[in-house]
C-alpha cells in the first residue's frame, strides 16, 4: 500500500466499563472497574489503528470521547504520519494547554496513528521504531491495594503464583506503622526471591515522606518507592530522593516529555516511568525515552501494557513494565506472560483488536 495515499477518515469512540479480576483501593480511593474508551482511526485504505485510554472513573468517559471526535474532525482527510498529525493538534490547543485530558486524548490517537502505519507496512511498532518485538521483564499490578493484613498475604502469593517474580504494593494508610506492617506482612509472604515496589500514590507531605522513607530504608528489600508526595511537586520530590537510599520512581503523571525535562534537571526522582497516555503516545514517549538514556536513569512504563511492551523494547535504559490485565476482558488477543516477561506481539502495528461481543456486553 503506498503510504502517501493513506489518509484519516475518521475516528470513532466507544466507552466499555471492563470488570476488573481484583478491584484495587489506593490511598486516592478504589477503582472496582476499569473505564475505558476503546478508540479506532479509520482511514482511507480501510486499515483501521486502535488504542485505549483508561479514564480513571465513569464520570470522564463523555468530555475525553468529545475531545477525541472533535479532534477527529480536525483530522479528516490528513495524511497517516503520527508527526505532522501531533503539530497540528499542539498548534490546535496551544492556547487551551496540551495537559490533562487534552493529552490523554492526542495520545491515543497517536497510538491509533502509529498502529494503522505498523499494520500498513506488516510491521510492528517495535520494528517501525528500528527494534524488534521482545520480552520485557514485568511485575504483577494486578493487586496489593489498601487491604488488611490477611487479604494482602493471600493476594501477594496469588499474585506470585501467577508466574511474576516481582509485585507493587499500595502504602499511603493513615498511620505509619499500618504501612510498615504491611511492608512486612507483603515481605514474608513472597520471601527475598520475589522483587518488590511500593507506591503512595502522591499520599504523603514532604516532611512525611521522608519520615516514612527512612522506615523503608531501615526495612530494606524495597526496589522504589513510587510517588511519595504530589507527583507535580518537583522540588518536594527531590528533597525526598536526597535524604532516602531507596530510590524515588515518579512519571506517571508526566504531562509530555516538557514536564519529564523538567523533573529530570530538578533532580526530582532516580528512576522514571511514563504513561502512554500521559506522555503522548508512541512519539512522546520516544523523546521521554531519549531524555531517560541522556540522564542515564532507568525508564519504566505504567499501564497500557499492550503498547508498553513495544515502547519498552526499543527503549536504551529499559527498565520493569507495570502489567495490569484491565483491558483484557475487551481484547481478542490480550499479551502473553511467560517466566514473569511479557511478550511483545509480532503482528502489525500495537497487534490489538477487540472482542466486539464483550464490547457490546460492558459498553458503559
Amino acid at each position: 500500500m503506498k503510504l502517501d495515499k493513506l489518509r484519516v477518515s475518521a475516528i470513532a469512540v466507544r466507552a466499555v466499563a471492563a470488570p476488573m479480576r481484583r478491584p484495587l483501593a489506593t490511598s486516592t480511593g478504589a477503582i472496582k472497574v476499569a473505564p475505558l474508551l476503546l478508540v479506532d482511526l479509520t482511514t482511507s485504505g480501510g486499515i483501521v489503528g486502535r488504542s485505549y485510554l483508561f479514564s480513571i472513573a465513569k464520570q470522564n468517559l463523555k468530555p475525553i470521547a468529545a475531545l477525541l471526535e472533535a479532534m477527529g474532525e480536525m483530522l479528516k482527510g490528513d495524511a497517516l504520519a503520527p508527526f505532522a498529525i501531533e503539530r497540528k493538534l499542539r498548534a490546535r490547543y496551544t492556547l487551551l494547554g496540551v495537559h490533562n485530558i487534552v493529552l490523554f486524548a492526542m495520545s491515543a490517537i497517536d497510538l491509533c496513528a502509529w498502529d494503522a502505519l505498523g499494520q500498513a507496512l506488516g510491521q510492528p511498532v517495535a520494528r517501525l521504531l528500528g527494534g524488534e518485538p521482545r520480552p520485557v521483564m514485568a511485575y504483577n499490578s494486578n493487586g496489593l491495594g489498601i487491604l488488611d493484613t490477611k487479604k494482602l498475604i493471600r493476594e501477594a502469593e496469588e499474585l506470585v503464583a501467577e508466574g511474576f517474580s516481582a509485585v507493587k504494593l499500595r502504602l499511603g494508610r493513615p498511620e505509619a506503622k499500618a504501612d510498615l506492617d504491611a511492608l512486612r506482612a507483603v515481605q514474608k509472604a513472597i520471601g527475598p526471591g520475589v522483587t518488590l515496589m511500593v507506591d503512595f500514590n502522591q499520599a504523603l507531605s514532604v516532611a512525611e515522606a521522608i519520615r516514612r522513607g527512612r522506615m523503608i530504608d531501615e526495612q530494606g528489600g524495597v526496589l522504589w518507592i513510587e510517588e511519595p508526595i504530589r507527583a507535580d511537586d518537583f522540588a518536594g520530590c527531590a528533597r525526598v530522593a536526597r535524604e532516602l537510599a531507596t530510590p524515588i520512581q515518579i512519571g506517571e503523571n508526566f504531562m509530555g516529555p516538557e514536564q519529564m525535562a523538567q523533573a529530570i534537571a530538578a533532580g526530582a526522582c532516580d528512576y522514571v516511568m511514563p504513561d502512554a497516555q500521559r506522555i503522548g503516545g508512541v512519539t512522546g514517549w520516544m523523546r521521554a525515552a531519549a531524555l531517560a538514556q541522556g540522564a542515564g536513569l532507568e525508564m519504566s512504563s505504567h499501564l497500557f501494557p499492550e503498547a508498553s511492551c513495544q515502547l519498552l523494547a526499543v527503549t536504551p535504559t529499559r527498565h520493569w513494565l507495570e502489567y495490569v490485565d484491565w483491558a483484557d476482558a475487551v481484547l481478542a488477543e490480550p499479551v502473553q506472560i511467560r517466566d514473569g516477561q511479557v511478550l511483545g506481539s509480532a503482528r502489525p502495528g500495537l497487534g490489538m483488536t477487540w472482542n466486539e461481543k464483550a464490547v457490546k456486553k460492558y459498553a458503559a
